[in-house]
């Protein structure tokens, strides 16, 4: 099992936790001074009080979004996914917005999203004047059909 260095920034913050022996991503907690109100449509960065270092180059850190806070609440990460590099070292913030109605009100100790570590690799892009042929070819955005 890879190692993840956890340095706590701040009190009261909280190691990744697994909430499951089959869970894939970890449980990051809100540290905050004092809630945090999200409007309809408004964001905010909350930290986690904590950053990490991954083993090395060859694993990421991705961040995703708590399913329940987003399909019972609408909060979610406003960029879709974060990306932590290997060799970032600064506080994991969590970049949430509210895409419902209504306001929503994070708590300091809340689980806010989800850190999951997988491998990933560096390529070296090479210019070409054609690439080879596919079945599927240029078709995208529903080419496969409905499934």
């Amino acid at each position: 099992m890879p190692e993840v260095l956890v340095k706590i920034l701040r009190e009261g913050a909280h190691i990744p936790f697994y909430a499951s022996k089959g869970a894939a991503a970890a449980d990051l907690y809100a540290v905050i001074d004092a809630p945090v109100t999200l409007e309809p449509g408004e964001g905010a960065s909350i930290p986690t009080g904590i950053a990490i270092q991954l083993p090395d180059a060859s694993k990421v850190a991705l961040v995703f979004a708590r399913s329940g806070l987003a399909s019972k609440h609408g909060i979610a990460l406003s960029n879709s996914v974060g990306v932590i590099d290997s060799d970032y070292r600064g506080e994991l913030c969590v970049l949430l917005r509210n895409f419902s109605n209504t306001p929503y009100t994070i708590e300091n100790g809340e689980r806010i999203a989800q850190l999951m570590i997988t491998d990933c690799s560096q390529c070296a892009f090479t210019v070409v004047d054609e690439l080879s042929e596919t079945e599927r070819g240029e078709g995208g955005f529903g080419s496969t059909g409905k499934q």
